[in-house]
């Protein structure tokens, strides 16, 4: 067992991350999106097209409406051309055909320009940073993108009360650096941190790898300013932890992915940062010896358990072939984990998970690990985890699925997916935070091939109906899983979800063709 170190700080530390970095800490664009958009591989057809999605009844956009925007906003945030880095998703799987992108600078902006589109009847998509996977930042016909790049500020970070004041386009990356400024630290880490916006992870509920140690954002999320479709603020901040007055109505924006309204600020309860990080990367021969070395971490770290990541063999493989400057500290075995403790005592928590590791070898669950808390040990390792997505979609087509199944069924459907798809699949591969039962199951080909699909979908989201899990662990819903959302909602609450939507936004120009439309 190899030991070494302290680390403070974790990074979405690749050369592509590094440079959305420096260029997103200069112009707040969305970099990764926009060298998608540009690269050499051709751009995907209109999904209004593939899809057969039948327009709304929604007004055209016109000559004087473009005048109108100018007006409010200055010719330069109101956008008619080079579009494709808006109107394309992510993984460039969907392609809407949107023709207007507009960057408002205010909540007041937000709400005049919302104003105007619900009295015209324009249908309007908000977008923060564009990394989702489900299709729910993007246009899916000619829909006005409303992009909150240009609301970026940190307003306060409070080092007292814990509690921050922040803007919706604020990049999560930069929200966590001014956090650390005072001791503090965003209780929310994702992969795309350097890229994604903080007002699209409170719309998507994102959860991310922290979720074993601080929960989702419904408890972390003291109160939000929401735009509605009417241009109506909602004033629903707080900045109290306790605040028992009436309905608490933030949770309604929390995970509604902009159908409800547009969340333009928001206030957050920012943990103080550890002063004590570690991280175990172990091999293990077997989901059984998965399972009892989490339930061992969960009583013997206890307190300082922060993040518990499990990534298979063929995920792990995948990335470090894909990546040649990835460096693993151990390989060949079947399952990984990815074990982070933080605390305030290091040498209380590197007992601790000394200790831990010990015992998972003598018992013969652990076959072999490394343990560190020097800064670029632990930023290698955690590179790996962050590497094995992209590895999966950057030169091939993946089918991505963002499930919650319980425990002991967790790794069950990649088994029975590689089975049914045999040969035709060129990886079928599970990884995920294991910590709260948030598993990511991948079917990658060359190209999107007909007969995976029909092999994989409505299965997948039938398999987890079964085992009463969540189509949607931390993804949403958005354009791609909308026709399943029954599969983990009964049609009572579906019902009542529609008559929400109905009361907030009665003419339905907030992200259509999303969640429920």
């Amino acid at each position: 067992m190899r030991l070494q170190g302290l680390v403070q700080l974790r990074r979405y530390a690749t050369t592509i991350a590094a440079t959305l970095r420096h260029t997103h800490k200069h112009t707040h664009t969305n970099t990764m999106v926009r060298t998608l958009a540009s690269s050499a591989s051709p751009l995907p057809d209109f999904t209004q097209i593939t899809d057969k999605v039948q327009r709304g009844n929604y007004a055209q956009l016109n000559d004087k409406d473009v005048v109108h925007f100018e007006q409010l906003l200055g010719k330069n945030h109101v956008l008619t051309e080079d579009l494709d880095a808006y109107n394309i998703c992510f993984q460039k799987r969907i392609r809407g055909n949107s023709k207007l992108v507009l960057k408002p600078g205010s909540t007041d902006e937000v709400a005049a320009i919302l104003r105007h589109c619900n009295e015209r009847r324009l249908a309007v998509v908000p977008q923060g940073g564009n990394t989702g996977l489900v299709g729910g930042s993007v246009p899916i016909c000619d829909e006005i993108v409303l992009s909150l790049q240009r609301l970026n500020k940190v307003l306060s970070v409070d080092e007292v009360t814990g509690i921050a004041i922040v803007e919706a386009g604020c990049i999560l990356e930069n929200f966590d650096q001014r956090a650390r400024d005072v001791g503090l630290t965003v209780p929310l880490d994702l992969g795309a941190k350097a890229s994604c916006h903080i007002g699209g992870n409170v719309s998507t509920n994102a959860g991310g790898v922290r979720v074993v140690r601080y929960g989702n954002l419904h408890g972390s999320v003291l109160g939000v300013e929401a735009v509605l479709a009417s241009g109506q603020v909602l004033d629903l901040m707080s900045n109290f932890k306790k605040d028992n007055t009436g309905y608490h109505m933030k949770h309604l924006f929390i995970g509604s992915e902009g159908t409800l309204g547009v969340v333009t600020k928001l206030s957050m309860l920012c943990p103080h940062a550890s002063k004590s990080v570690n991280v175990a990367f172990i091999g293990l021969n077997s989901f059984d010896d998965v399972l009892k070395t989490f339930v061992s971490a969960k009583r013997n770290l206890g307190e300082i358990l922060s993040s518990c990541e499990l990534i298979d063999h063929l995920a792990f493989d995948n990335a470090l072939d894909h990546y040649k400057f990835l460096k693993s500290p151990i390989t060949g075995y079947p399952f990984y984990m990815l074990i982070e403790t933080s605390g305030s005592n290091a040498t209380h928590d590197e007992e601790k998970i000394n200790q831990f590791i010990s015992d998972g070898m003598e018992r013969g669950e652990i076959i072999d690990g490394t343990v560190t808390g020097d800064p670029g040990k632990v930023q290698e390792i955690w590179k790996i985890r962050e590497m094995v997505p992209l590895a999966l979609i950057e030169k091939s087509f993946c089918f991505k699925y963002d499930i919650s199944l319980p425990l002991r069924d967790f790794y069950g459907i990649v088994d029975v997916l590689r089975e049914r798809c045999g040969p035709l699949a060129t990886i079928v591969c599970g990884y995920g935070h294991l910590g709260d039962s948030n598993l990511h199951l991948n079917v990658s080909c060359e190209h999107f091939n007909e007969d995976i699909y029909k092999r994989v979908e409505p299965f997948v989201y039938e398999y987890t109906s079964q085992l009463k899990g969540s189509i949607s662990a931390e993804h949403g819903i958005g354009f791609l899983k909308k026709n399943y959302l029954h599969y983990s909602k009964n049609p009572i609450a579906i019902d009542w979800m529609r008559d929400m939507k109905k009361m907030f936004d009665p003419n339905a120009i907030l992200n259509p063709y999303k969640m429920l439309n």
